[in-house]
């Protein structure tokens, strides 16, 4: 705004009454809000309102986030895409039927930086992108203002310099922890713990049981189990039993009398 007045040879004057920064050569006005952003559309209202101009007449100049640094276009009307400067003149005029140059400044890393991002000084080789850009808007400011703004377009369009926009670098990949070494076991106690695991052992296992039907094999045979020696003696004949000697009678009756020492 402050090169074409300056190129007009007008000079921008505050006004308290619109809040603004003011210029008028002829029919033109040049107005630059000084309120905050989401005000803008105060100034434009009253003006637009007071000199009775319609919202096909008035050309807004913002800067446009979706562009690359050096990238300048003209459009009528669409959507606001979320500026709170075009939003309040939307709101205020009545109307998206108004005219917008749009001034690329690239978009930060962070999105939800955007409104801190606008107001701070862009690096040299942006910044010089954005000078670029706004001397091609203002060569095609005689079209706009005679009428073929469609010209301008065309013009204007295909002069784009845009900055190339800078690759993502890949963000650092996160370390993974150290696993903990295990401690070297002490002599004593890699010995206490072989104890634990001898004494965990399970015993020698017990003889075995000898089933039911083994015990009574064995106890039918009456010399099962026994000595081998004791076999054979057990096989060994019996001598025959002596014959009874004749007794002779009172012979019994005595041996008991004397085996009890009962007397007569």
């Amino acid at each position: 705004m402050e090169r074409f007045a300056l190129a007009r040879g007008i000079a921008l004057k505050k006004d308290n009454h619109y809040q603004a920064l003011v210029a008028r050569d002829g029919a033109l006005w040049l107005v630059m809000p000084q309120t905050f952003m989401n005000a803008s559309g105060r100034a434009v209202q009253m003006l637009a309102g007071f000199f009775k101009i319609p919202a096909e007449e008035i050309l807004v100049v913002h800067d446009e986030l979706d562009f690359p640094a050096g990238t300048a276009r003209i459009k009528q009307g669409g959507g606001i895409a979320g500026h709170n400067g075009l939003k309040d003149i939307s709101q205020r005029l009545g109307s998206h039927d108004y005219w917008r140059l749009r001034l690329g400044v690239g978009r930060p890393a962070d999105k939800d930086s955007g409104a801190d991002y606008v107001l701070e000084k862009p690096p040299a080789e942006e910044r010089e992108a954005i000078e670029g850009a706004i001397a091609r808007a203002l060569e095609v400011m005689p079209q706009i203002l005679g009428g073929d703004l469609q010209g301008a377009m065309q013009k204007l369009h295909s002069q784009d310099k845009p900055v190339a926009a800078k690759p993502e670098q890949p963000k650092p990949e996160a370390k993974k922890p150290e696993q903990a070494k295990p401690e070297a076991k002490r002599p004593e106690q890699a010995k206490a713990e072989a104890k634990k695991a001898e004494a965990k052992k399970p015993d020698a296992k017990a003889p075995e049981a000898k089933k039911p039907e083994a015990q009574k094999a064995l106890a039918s045979k009456p010399d099962a189990g026994k000595p081998e020696a004791q076999k054979t003696e057990a096989k060994k004949p019996q001598p025959a039993p002596a014959a009874p000697k004749e007794e002779k009678k009172g012979g019994l009756k005595g041996f008991f009398k004397g085996l009890t020492g009962s007397k007569k």
